[in-house]
């Protein structure tokens, strides 16, 4: 396989050297269960490669953006039941940006996005706080969150759900057992109105809420979908990817 310049992890000083990046990618996802059938690195492996898809569109037209290696934990701190589930808490995961915001500041590059694969992840006041005393203009993009605007899925669910099951059978259908192993998703309500119609809030225990880990039955899930859905949400990342290599940070609104 050829090194692609656009990911860091496959690419080389001899490279890089020479290559005024405008966008730096750094993917976040998690290491959980999910679902019987899909593997823990899940949100790992869509991470990577929705930020790898989404750069190399992106670079075909023109921006200089470069995909870090991926942070693997995220935070579960709902989920420490599970036998291997890690955890990373918030308050790691602002050092760990801080650290990465550092390096890239000190090399001149002037703009980070954090690609988030985690649900459980929030990097909102995370960027509030570090924005501040940054000259690095940070972002975050939830890839999971763009909407399926052209119906592609059924079943809508959370985790392990018909999304995630189509993304790995089209990307890694290796990984996700045949599909008379896997769980129905079924999950339970909490027993209070307010945190079921999510203006109030409470973070999941997750074997409380659920049978097999998942959230949202898997069982209409297919490669075909997936194949539509990684398209699509790549294709809008891309074009974000773009825009913010190309934008003046000190004049982003329109007057």
């Amino acid at each position: 396989m050829k090194p692609r310049p656009y990911v860091l992890k496959e690419t080389n000083w001899k490279s890089v050297k020479d290559i005024d990046y405008k966008v730096a990618i750094l993917p976040w996802g998690a290491t959980e269960a999910h679902g019987w059938h899909l593997p823990y690195a899940t949100d790992n492996y869509e991470a990577a490669m929705v930020a790898e898809l989404a750069a190399e569109k992106a670079w075909e037209q023109g921006a200089k953006v470069v995909v870090l290696p991926e942070i693997p934990f995220g935070v579960n701190t709902q989920q420490m039941d599970l036998k291997l589930t890690i955890n990373m808490n918030p308050s790691t995961q602002l050092a760990v940006l801080q650290d990465v915001i550092e390096s890239l500041e000190k090399q001149g590059i002037e703009k980070l996005v954090v690609l988030n694969g985690h649900g459980g992840n929030d990097f909102k006041w995370i960027i509030r706080e570090l924005q501040k005393d940054s000259d690095v203009f940070i972002s975050a993009v939830n890839w999971f969150a763009i909407k399926d605007e052209d119906g592609i899925f059924d079943d809508q669910g959370d985790h392990a759900d018909e999304m995630e099951t189509s993304f790995m059978l089209h990307a890694y259908p290796e990984l996700v057992l045949p599909k008379e192993e896997w769980g129905d998703g079924e999950s339970h309500k909490l027993k209070i109105d307010a945190l079921n119609e999510n203006w109030a809030w409470t973070p999941r225990e997750w074997t409380k809420a659920t049978v097999d880990t998942g959230v949202g039955s898997p069982k209409l899930g297919t490669a075909e979908k997936g194949e539509k859905f990684i398209e699509y949400v790549t294709n809008k990342i891309a074009k974000y990817f773009v825009d913010l290599a190309d934008a003046d940070v000190d004049d982003l609104y329109e007057k």
